[in-house]
């Protein structure tokens, strides 16, 4: 596929901005303590997911991926950050997130697995065109950063941010190594991504019945007896 000289000129810095804006959002994430405002940012991911798709249909011409942005918008931007948010009113969760281990030792990590992930996406990197050059790494690294996410937090809840946050990563690794992919994957990862939400969320409810507690701790408990 090919692309104008003019989207060169302000197209690709445009996406390279964009890359640049969900990295520092996965951040932002892995430094939240606060539940509400870890689903808010899981949205602000969706709106740049959808924001990156769409100016990859623009530049393009791809027009199938015009109807997976506003696919990404409506799913990943408003209805499971909306829903989660309904589950934290209804399942009265507390908060704050608790963290096993403090902010500024996981950010540090963090930085580790950034600079892993540019060093692990360097040879992959070569071999793409100069375009898309740099975006393999920082949707490595979006991705190693939200399962770290995932492994430093103790609520069920947090931790489907995370697993999302990981779905969002290697959306956004599809959509903007290669300018876009077949409409029909974008589909399938969409529908994946809303099933495992709805059997993650039928998990807090069982969590919730059980141990009155959206600590994942309790079930090591189980384990050990």
């Amino acid at each position: 596929m090919t692309i104008t000289a003019q989207g060169l000129t302000w197209g690709i810095p445009l996406l390279r901005l964009l890359a640049a804006l969900l990295l520092l959002l996965a951040f932002a994430m892995l430094a939240q303590r606060r539940l509400l405002t870890l689903i808010h940012l899981l949205a602000w991911q969706g709106v740049v997911l959808a924001a990156g798709t769409a100016l990859v249909a623009l530049l393009t011409g791809q027009t199938e991926l015009w109807l997976s942005a506003a696919l990404t918008l409506s799913l990943k931007a408003i209805l499971i950050p909306t829903v989660l948010h309904r589950l934290l009113r209804r399942l009265q969760v507390r908060g704050d997130v608790e963290v096993v281990l403090n902010i500024p030792l996981t950010l540090l990590a963090g930085i580790a697995l950034v600079i892993f992930a540019f060093s692990l996406a360097a040879p992959i990197t070569a071999l793409t065109g100069a375009v898309t050059r740099g975006m393999v790494g920082i949707a490595l690294a979006a991705v190693l950063l939200a399962f770290l996410m995932m492994i430093t937090r103790h609520q069920a809840i947090s931790q489907v941010v995370g697993f999302l946050a990981i779905d969002n990563g290697l959306f956004f690794a599809a959509t903007s190594a290669t300018l876009g992919m077949p409409l029909i994957v974008e589909l399938g990862v969409a529908l994946d991504a809303l099933i495992g939400f709805v059997i993650l969320g039928v998990f807090f409810f069982q969590i919730r019945e059980t141990f009155d507690s959206m600590d994942l701790q309790h079930l090591e408990h189980i384990r050990e007896e």
